[in-house]
């Protein structure tokens, strides 16, 4: 199946786009976009649409910030996320073209400190290894190094990987990271002597012509959005919606997943994707041969690879590259990439075939959104069948909802409430620390109850509710944050392990407290 999907991509790739007459844009977006935005509620979208190398939509809908009313134009910048993983992988692809790199290279030989917790591994992983989520590291592990916001650096990050303990065997299966793709950019820095943020500031956004771009979320910038969510109900997803305090506030995430960018300036990087890497002029960002390399899959994707967020179409396929998925729909090869911050969801779409790019972020949580419209344009560049997209997503995410509720009204054994617990209250307070992560602290007030602190994130503070037994609940005192269990493994009296997991079944997979593993710290 991998050399399928291998190449029935590159054979699209070499044959280059088979431009069809032109599809205009739908005579019904703006009613779609619309009423999707009040299905789903979300205060304001950036859409772009690329034609056969022509930028035929670049268009703001909505509100910048509920608060002010600022209308979005095509210049507003909004995060754009994991879509970042694309441009990191181009940077790379820079350096490939300059020959100071080649894909192949192993990481250990290019990022001083480069270590991970299997010795094989470090040894053999390769660049195209970093950026391919095939490194037997679980979904979304070692996330909370930077979530919501850290005083780490990029090093940090890289110094950390070594007790990160896999899930899998390496480059046996796909799942999902952020954190690989720090040590990417990391890495990019150690061959290049410039920051992630200046090399793809000067390298790849001055290029493109992206004026309006932006390497890390500045709330302040003239063109910048606001970011929403609802974190006031039982669930993440339900209640008001409310302006965010911040967004993440990390900067060594940059590389996974910090870019701002406006509805004209994603249709220039689609423009120049979708020419395999030439600029308008004839100058080129990267070679065709690169551009082969970033569409290349490397892994196959399992089907749902994220319960948070799932999209009804049905694939033969899906795969990963470098830093783009590459599936099929319907008969024809997607390349795409989602992105979601805390804020912030957006979603790239490309049929290279036909020389389409779609793009849509909005400034909310509100997934449905980005995945009806995508869709809905997908569909009538490919001329398939209308189907109502804002109601099959609203149904699915409706469903989603339901059976959250459910799970949350049918706890598990352990969290069950009662008022029995093994040792005094103050006798769970101390300090502790895991290996990957570094230290937590909990303290006993002197009204004699919990509260527990991670050290290396702020904001990440708050009571530990007493649930039943050695359990509490972490409310933490950023309502960003994703409330979590915490369970004291006592031994001999006294307190051995402490163990976490996200309160919410539906929690977003980079609320990693499952891979924790406190001890005392004697």
């Amino acid at each position: 199946m991998r050399e399928i999907g291998r190449t029935f991509c590159l054979a699209a790739l070499l044959a280059g786009p088979a431009f069809s007459a032109r599809a205009a844009v739908p005579d019904d977006l703006d009613r779609f976009v619309a009423e999707s935005m009040k299905t789903f509620g979300a205060p304001g979208v950036s859409v772009a649409i690329v034609e056969d190398g022509k930028t035929v939509l670049a268009k703001g809908y909505g509100v910048r910030s509920i608060v002010t009313r600022a209308p979005v134009d095509s210049h507003t910048a909004f995060q754009i996320g994991s879509e970042t993983k694309a441009f990191t992988a181009a940077a790379i692809a820079l350096l490939v073209d300059e020959g100071k790199l080649t894909w192949d290279d192993r990481v250990v030989d290019r990022l001083p400190g480069f270590q991970m917790y299997d010795p094989y591994v470090t040894e053999h992983m390769t660049i195209r290894d970093l950026l391919s989520h095939r490194s037997g590291l679980g979904l979304g592990e070692g996330d909370l190094l930077l979530l919501p916001a850290s005083d780490r650096s990029r090093m940090d990050v890289v110094r950390a990987l070594r007790f990160l303990k896999p899930k899998t065997g390496f480059r046996e299966t796909y799942a999902y990271d952020n954190i690989l793709y720090i040590a990417a950019g990391a890495l990019i820095e150690a061959v290049s002597g410039q920051s992630w943020e200046d090399f793809v500031r000067t390298r790849i956004l001055r290029p493109v012509g992206m004026d309006d771009s932006l390497v890390a979320y500045d709330p302040k910038a003239p063109n910048a959005v606001g970011l929403h969510g609802r974190t006031g109900g039982v669930l993440r997803s339900d209640g008001a919606l409310h302006l965010l305090d911040h967004g993440i506030e990390s900067p060594a995430s940059g590389p996974a997943g910090m870019l701002n960018c406006s509805a004209e300036d994603m249709a220039k990087w689609m423009r120049v994707v979708l020419a395999r890497g030439e600029l308008d002029g004839g100058k080129r960002l990267y070679s065709e041969t690169q551009a082969r390399e970033l569409w290349t899959p490397q892994v196959i994707v399992p089907s749902d690879p994220f319960a948070i967020d799932p999209s009804p179409v049905a694939r033969k396929f899906q795969t990963y590259a470098l830093g783009w998925f590459v599936e099929d729909y319907h008969g024809h090869t997607i390349v795409e990439h989602a992105g979601g911050v805390f804020g912030g969801v957006a979603l790239l779409a490309l049929i290279p075939e036909k020389g389409i790019g779609i793009s849509v972020a909005i400034n909310s949580e509100d997934s449905g959104v980005r995945r009806a419209i995508v869709s809905h344009l997908i569909d009538h560049y490919l001329g398939l069948p209308h189907e109502d997209w804002n109601l099959t997503y609203k149904a699915l995410f409706d469903k989603m909802r339901a059976d959250t509720q459910k799970a949350l009204a049918a706890p598990r054994d352990e969290v069950k409430a009662n008022d029995a617990h093994s040792l005094s209250i103050k006798s769970y307070a101390g300090a502790y620390q895991d290996v990957w992560y570094g230290p937590v602290t909990v303290k006993s007030g002197v009204d004699g109850k919990l509260s527990m602190k991670f050290d290396h994130t702020p904001g990440m503070e708050g009571p530990l509710l007493h649930v039943g037994d050695d359990v509490f609940k972490a409310v933490w005192g950023d309502p960003e944050m994703e409330p979590a269990y915490v369970k004291f493994l006592v031994k001999d009296g006294a307190v051995s392990q402490l163990k976490m997991w996200p309160a919410s079944p539906v929690a977003d997979f980079s609320f990693d407290y499952a891979d924790l593993d406190f001890r005392p710290v004697h």
